[in-house]
């Protein structure tokens, strides 16, 4: 009698070889869209959260966030879910929402006494709150497009932004009043801000130009375009604490260095290969901190135009911040990471994350 076990291994044994398979052993087929397949070389690496605060009052991808200047531990968020929110680190039973706008919340600033919050809104509506009582003060209107960026005069509760129906307009944020608009650009004012002295504003727009103003009687004092300024739209800028010279980013990858008194360009920094997304100047060295889509950060040296450090980063730099006065900064990335680690970060994930560092504890 045979033991189909053993004629099972038997067989087994002896086809050690290569198995063919023919049309006739197929019993079904599937589609499969290659995009639905994983690569192999992806990765799922479950790295540790080093956070030591997460604020969870979003419900949608965060788009602008910003400290106090008086008080380092309240932070104002604002995200595409149209909300905006007052919050405290360490505190995470106190929240204030900023309610009414009917839209994304693309921006936010402190005044810089601190008393004051400006949130923007691409519904084209600016809210003024009180952060003391935690009142709405004044809604600002006038604006025809969404908002792109607000600033606060740097002595005094006068609101500046940029919109994206092509003007630059200006209020007293104590009174609730307009007070001035700048008209010229020919598209979107996608970057702005006073001078620090407070004497002049600088606007770049999505038309190529940089555009110097007087605030007091909204003359514009001098355009920046055409060779050997940028070809494409502004995307950023930043303005010398000595209030003499704009530097300025393009969606092309170029950079410039624009004398604001004469109007002049002075210097190019050669360009990334990508565009620019952030600037900021180092508050007590003459070097610029710049971020591109490149995936680089770049530290150049104004003076000499001369790029002193390069930072490769496995995504686009979005955002950048010095670390007060030290020679420390931090990027925010495409990749959901802060590196070099500021105190907040921003992401799409709908949180926002408080990270200590220890040379700041």
């Amino acid at each position: 009698m045979t033991n189909p076990v053993q004629d099972f291994h038997e067989e087994e044994e002896d086809d050690q070889g290569e198995v063919y398979l023919d049309e006739a052993d197929i019993i079904g087929e599937v589609d499969v869209d290659d995009e639905d397949l994983p690569d192999a070389d992806d990765e799922i690496i479950d790295e540790p959260d080093d956070s030591m605060h997460i604020f969870t009052g979003h419900t949608g991808e965060l788009y602008t966030v910003v400290c106090s200047p008086t008080d380092p531990t309240l932070v104002a968020t604002g995200g595409g879910d149209d909300r905006g929110f007052l919050w405290k680190i360490g505190q995470g039973d106190w929240a204030f929402e900023l309610q009414g706008h009917k839209d994304s919340v693309s921006s936010l600033a402190f005044s810089t006494d601190g008393q004051l919050l400006a949130s923007g809104s691409l519904d084209g509506i600016i809210q003024i709150w009180d952060i003391t009582s935690g009142n709405l003060k004044c809604t600002l209107e006038g604006p025809g497009g969404g908002i792109e960026w607000v600033r606060w005069h740097p002595r005094g509760h006068l609101v500046l932004a940029g919109t994206e129906d092509s003007m630059a307009w200006m209020w007293n944020a104590d009174k609730g009043s307009y007070l001035n608009s700048f008209s010229g650009h020919g598209s979107s004012v996608s970057c702005g801000d006073f001078t620090p002295d407070g004497k002049t504003i600088c606007t770049g727009s999505a038309d190529a130009t940089l555009r110097i103003w007087n605030p007091k009687s909204g003359e514009n004092i001098h355009v920046v375009q055409g060779h050997p300024y940028h070809t494409a739209g502004l995307t950023c800028l930043a303005i010398s604490s000595d209030s003499t010279l704009a530097v300025t980013g393009c969606e092309d990858g170029s950079i410039h260095v624009v004398n604001i008194v004469t109007g002049k360009v002075v210097s190019s920094l050669p360009s990334h290969s990508d565009s620019v997304e952030c600037i900021e100047l180092a508050p007590s060295s003459p070097w610029a901190a710049i971020g591109g889509m490149d995936n680089k950060l770049i530290i150049w040296d104004l003076q000499h135009s001369l790029a002193r450090s390069t930072c490769d980063h496995e995504d686009g730099v979005t955002c950048l911040t010095w670390l007060g006065g030290s020679r420390y900064l931090a990027t925010g990335c495409g990749d959901g990471k802060v590196r070099l680690w500021d105190s907040l970060s921003v992401s799409t994930d709908g949180t926002a994350r408080v990270f200590g560092i220890a040379e700041y504890k």
